[in-house]
């Protein structure tokens, strides 16, 4: 497998790059979610409602770990695409190394921290059953254990993509993810095992995903290629990717931090509707990796033009990104709303179970509206290097707001109904201030980016 074939996202045209970009992406995404959805799937159909619902409960937290990782490989993106459009290849060779190290070493961190309080934050989630929040105690443990194969495959798929390879990491996906599911069969099936075993095949899956790239990086005959003999940290590169990667981490984390608030809220309810939320949010995530995917293409293409002083360029990533993914979510949401009841099936026949989940994505959908302002907004912001105003709309917006309506709101109407209002409530707020600032920051963001690069 050889590398694909890198993108110059600052001449030419930004229509079809932009949209030939953003696919694999989102493709990359579904794959990962149809996996995931896979383990919830296999639980509900051969383990049982309980094992279904431990590891829905899980999702939120699983959400808040893997987005620190993702946001940090962010930082990696915007830190190398910058100087591949500055053209300071020997920046870039430093910044590729750094980013492979801190990658590995985050894991290590963040994977350790989590064992010693995962205990404490599932007793405080509230799960009304001993067994679900026993298996879902379990899950966690195994998930945590994996966090550095899983932040090193998130690495390297960012460091492709800073110079606009999006179709590797997506190969590599496939690959690993076919043998996840086969791993899934094997463990329950075949073993008996329930959610230790689809815990298990994730993180083998995974590791299947980073070797594949590992090796990619390190036969590449461009100036991505990694020399493990040259893997050192770079405190200049470093200092970068965690001024960019940090906040953007913080901020993926603070909608995780919300939804586990609104998780346990779940949790207060019957376990239907727990099994419901949780098949619910394997289906409506293929709709938000869609709107993450125009993010995501956002930060890179506004990154390398801001690299390269081509502003104008930036601007008109902006818009197009914008058109186009209003239109990638257009498609999509029709066919989820279309097909919700029969995607929903797929994880349980209960007809509670399915009329819960279909309310969730009914309001979920509904709330991406807003998202997409705040995804692609946040990621033209983070390409020219200021991520951490997005973060603190966000921890205003969306961690405070969700709190208190869980606190007070939906404490006074206890049902799921309520519940969920919170989503477009919340995502709306973001995306108001998140285009308030942007606008009053438009002729500031390119001096202080270019004096940075």
């Amino acid at each position: 497998m050889a590398l694909g074939v890198k993108v110059d996202m600052t001449q030419g045209s930004l229509w079809d790059k932009i949209v030939l970009f953003a696919i694999p992406v989102a493709l990359m995404a579904f794959l990962q979610q149809l996996f995931n959805a896979a383990d919830v799937a296999v639980l509900g159909q051969f383990a049982g409602t309980n094992a279904m619902a431990a590891v829905g409960s899980c999702g939120a937290m699983c959400s808040f770990v893997v987005s620190l990782g993702t946001g940090m490989s962010l930082g990696a993106n915007v830190t190398i695409a910058t100087n591949i459009g500055s053209g300071r290849m020997d920046a870039v060779r430093r910044a590729v190394h750094t980013a492979m190290l801190a990658a590995v070493g985050g894991g290590i961190i963040l994977g350790l921290a989590g064992e010693l309080v995962i205990e404490p934050i599932m007793a405080a989630m509230g799960i009304k059953d001993p067994e679900v929040e026993a298996m879902a105690l379990l899950y966690m443990r195994i998930y945590l254990a994996g966090l550095p194969i899983l932040f090193l495959y998130d690495f390297e798929a960012a460091i492709m993509r800073s110079q606009g390879d999006t179709r590797t990491p997506l190969i590599a996906l496939a690959i690993s993810g076919t043998v996840n599911v086969g791993l899934n069969l094997l463990f329950v099936l075949v073993l008996g095992m329930d959610v230790d075993g689809v815990a298990s095949a994730t993180v083998i899956s995974s590791a299947v995903s980073s070797i594949i790239l590992l090796w990619c990086l390190t036969h590449s005959d461009s100036i991505i290629r990694v020399n493990l003999r040259e893997l050192a940290i770079d405190w200049p590169s470093l200092k970068r990717i965690l001024i960019v990667g940090l906040p953007a981490g913080i901020q993926g984390a603070l909608f995780s931090v919300s939804n586990v608030i609104v998780q346990a809220a779940v949790n207060s309810l019957d376990t239907a509707v727990m099994a419901g939320n949780s098949a619910a949010n394997n289906i409506d995530a293929f709709s938000w990796y869609s709107l993450n995917a125009f993010g995501q293409a956002c930060t890179t293409f506004v990154g390398q033009n801001n690299g390269a002083r081509r502003h104008d360029r930036c601007l008109r990533t902006l818009k197009i990104c914008f058109i186009e993914g209003y239109t990638a979510y257009a498609m999509l949401t029709t066919i989820l709303l279309l097909f919700s009841r029969q995607l929903l099936s797929v994880f349980s026949t209960d007809p509670a179970v399915i009329d819960a989940g279909q309310l969730r994505i009914h309001f979920i959908l509904a709330t991406h509206l807003f998202t997409m302002v705040v995804e692609i907004m946040s990621g033209y912001l983070r390409g020219y290097g200021c991520s951490l105003p997005p973060t603190i709309i966000a921890l205003i917006s969306i961690c405070v707001l969700r709190v208190l309506w869980v606190a007070f709101i939906f404490s006074a109407d206890h049902t799921l109904f309520t519940l969920l209002m919170v989503y477009p409530v919340s995502v709306a707020v973001n995306a108001l201030l998140t285009m308030v600032f942007t606008f009053f920051m438009r002729n500031h963001l390119a001096r202080p980016a270019a004096a940075a690069a």
